[in-house]
């Protein structure tokens, strides 16, 4: 029988699930992304009907979740590689959290549009 050491409600363990969900949602988001490419092969007026379309005020917010998921993603993915390369630390709760930091700032920059 194993024994747990650590409760699925450490941060590192929440870290791994926003990782992972993160990157399902990111792949689920990819045929919508490669339909919304198909706009501009269809000819102009498809493409200037989905960009119109994009001015909705849901689809903004949406654009927003989409960058926090790509930057969850990638600062999730920066941590496991520091994990791998440097070894388990003591630090893997401040890295889990500034991985968080990272995602919903960088949402809050596009947020806010700052270029």
């Amino acid at each position: 029988m194993r024994i747990d050491t650590r409760p699925r409600s450490h941060p590192t363990y929440v870290a791994f699930l926003v990782h992972r969900i993160s990157g399902l949602l990111l792949a689920l988001f990819l045929p919508l992304h490669f339909w919304a490419l198909s706009r501009a092969i269809q000819g102009e007026a498809a493409l200037e009907n989905f960009l119109r379309w994009t001015d909705n005020g849901l689809v903004k917010a949406s654009e927003t979740l989409l960058v926090i998921l790509l930057a969850a993603h990638l600062a999730g993915g920066l941590r496991v590689l520091a994990l791998e390369f440097l070894g388990w630390r003591a630090s893997q709760k401040t890295m889990a959290a500034a991985s968080a930091g990272i995602a919903f700032a960088a949402g809050l920059l596009f947020l806010l549009n700052v270029s």
